[in-house]
């Protein structure tokens, strides 16, 4: 008698006195470590469903895949229907289902959130989030849904789809909040813009730049929490470091405007600490930079007849690239086979004379051996105004989204397209840092690519690392979140592959899984070459292994503590989670059980 009494005593307590007993702390607690299924029976009732809907004005959706539908209804027009999106980046991120790839090999498959909040405004977003803690979901951002590592995308999840926040403001005279700082030319894009929208106002209308990445169909808002590199990154530097404010919701619901002077810690962490992980933003400025004259494109791709003219061939570019392009008018890739390269580079600020004159020497000399090289392609050149880069109406190189409702002015470049829908077999990318270049260790860094060439095509990204650009831009990123190994590396070597999806019921072929397996074992093989010579390189967040062990050093180095800080402060229930993100270690793999190490 005396328990019923004392129970009935503390159930008429008000909520707040019965939280300062231990036991129910620990039982309120315990709730906060594991989020809620649809299958649990504490998932939100159809009634408090709706009571969302009316608050985000009818636009809750419940997403499904292109995937779940073909397997659902194979061979049906609705499933044809459905797949002519798959070759479509665009079209993919305007989808609240759709990601940009079709998964990993043994990693993550697309499974689309039980519901979805096609948001339109930062109050949205409150309404969104409040709701998704006050029911401890699991919640997942998507702005472009070009995760590869799979973070915007989580089955049982409510997901905050922010594709709908389109608008764009330029700024001839820009001062953050607070900030006592001369003003400056931005531009401030609302969280679901993509690139190509942005260089279509920025570039294309207004003649300015403003640096960002080099798929048109990526997010902006994505990009920049990730560091983010564009074509030209040597001149202009991280994308990140060109943040001047942005606007985020916090896990508990309050939108704040972070910059320098205003919450600098989470601007800080904003600009390279990785998306998802901190908030959601939802409208970022940005800094732009007055246009060069020219953009240009060089292009060839040569095979050697022996193994030691191959090697021959490769070293012969490296001592190019180490005494005349290692600098801020170059950027982009040169992509090495078994037993040919390519050469696929832009350039800024060089008219067609200039960037023939400096590539001269090089292509010259392979023709002077017709016995050891071979111009598979020869060299092109192509240079055009700055301001038309990214004008459909001018640049055959770009795809136009012609689907009828599509937005002037989008598309995306042939280049990219064979990423589109791909299936990831393997992918890993590695900072080759610029001492690599000096004469006495070209040899160690020339071995390393032939040997890791041979198992898998290896792409060196020139403009994913910062040697070779001022000491401005270098100092800038090293204020960054981002690995400061960035700042001494003169590229960025990533080793992927990949094939069609994999998944039933889809008309076609059907993908050779076996093969698939052996494609991952290759890009490792290929990858601990490269690691030998660059132990300490680190790696770029946004094209890394799903699998990486030392993921904080790789992508934060000696930044990751103070990051962890930053989140542990501002989200300290650990309510935003991604794979391999910050604070993600506190959790199990998919998000939805805290560790008990936690």
């Amino acid at each position: 008698m005396l328990r019923r009494h004392l129970l009935k005593g503390v159930a008429a307590l008000p909520f707040a006195t019965a939280l300062t007993d231990p036991l129910a702390r620990a039982t309120a607690a315990s709730a906060l470590a594991r989020r809620i299924r649809p299958s649990d029976p504490a998932w939100p009732s159809e009634e408090s469903w709706a009571v969302l809907r009316q608050a985000v004005g009818g636009r809750l959706v419940r997403p499904r895949t292109v995937w779940a539908t073909c397997a659902a209804e194979p061979a049906t027009p609705q499933c044809l229907a459905s797949l002519k999106i798959v070759h479509n980046p665009l079209a993919l991120g305007d989808d609240p289902g759709g990601t940009q790839v079709s998964g990993w090999l043994d990693a993550w498959t697309p499974t689309a959130s039980a519901y979805a909040v096609a948001v339109r405004s930062s109050g949205d977003v409150v309404e969104a989030v409040n709701f998704a803690r006050r029911n401890n979901l699991r919640l997942v951002v998507k702005g472009g849904g070009h995760s590869y590592l799979g973070g915007s995308n989580a089955p049982e999840s409510l997901l905050i789809w922010t594709r709908a926040m389109n608008r764009i403001e330029l700024h001839d005279a820009f001062v953050p909040a607070g900030c006592a700082v001369p003003p400056a030319p931005a531009v401030t894009l609302d969280a679901g813009c993509m690139w190509i929208d942005a260089y279509t106002q920025v570039t294309t209308r207004a003649g300015r730049y403003v640096q960002g990445g080099g798929c048109t169909s990526v997010g902006v808002a994505g990009l920049i929490q990730g560091g983010g590199f564009g074509s030209f990154s040597k001149r202009y530097g991280l994308a990140a470091a060109s943040l001047l404010q942005a606007e985020i919701v916090t896990a508990d619901g309050r939108l704040r405007t972070v910059n320098a002077s205003q919450d600098a810690d989470l601007f800080w962490a904003l600009q390279g600490g990785g998306g998802g992980s901190f908030g959601v933003v939802t409208r970022l400025t940005l800094k732009t930079h007055a246009l060069p004259e020219h953009f240009g494109f060089v292009g060839a791709k040569i095979k050697a007849s022996t193994p030691q003219a191959y090697r021959r061939l490769v070293a012969r570019f490296v001592a190019h690239y180490a005494e005349a392009l290692c600098n801020p008018h170059w950027g982009e890739a040169f992509n090495l086979y078994k037993d040919e390269v390519e050469v696929s580079m832009v350039c800024q600020g060089l008219d067609a004379g200039q960037a023939k004159a400096i590539w001269a020497p090089f292509f010259d000399e392979l023709r002077a051996s017709p016995q050891d090289f071979t111009f598979i392609e020869d060299a092109y050149f192509g240079v055009s105004r700055a301001q038309a880069w990214w004008d459909l109406k001018s640049n055959p190189a770009m795809i136009l989204d012609s689907r009828r409702d599509a937005a002037p002015g989008h598309g995306w470049w042939r280049g990219d397209q064979e990423q589109v829908s791909m299936f990831l077999h393997g992918y890993d990318s590695q900072w080759l840092p610029a001492s690599l270049l000096q004469p006495r260790e070209r040899p160690r860094l020339v071995d390393a690519l032939v040997a890791a060439s041979q198992s898998m095509i290896v792409r060196l990204h020139f403009n994913k690392g910062l040697a070779g650009a001022s000491a401005e831009i270098r100092a800038a990123a090293r204020r960054c979140p981002t690995n400061p190994a960035v700042a001494d590396a003169f590229c960025l070597a990533i080793v992927a592959t990949g094939g069609p999806p994999p998944f039933p019921s889809l008309p076609g072929p059907k993908p050779d899984m076996a093969e698939a397996h052996r494609n991952a074992r290759n890009v490792a093989a290929a990858s601990t070459e490269l690691k030998r010579v660059a132990p300490e390189g680190g790696s770029y967040i946004s094209e890394t292994d799903f699998f990486r062990a030392d993921w904080r050093q790789a992508f934060w180095g000696k930044n990751y503590r103070r990051l962890k800080a930053i989140k542990d402060h501002c989200d300290p229930d650990g309510f935003f989670f991604v794979h391999h993100g910050v604070g993600s270690e506190d959790w199990s793999a998919d998000g939805f059980t805290r560790a008990h190490s936690a």
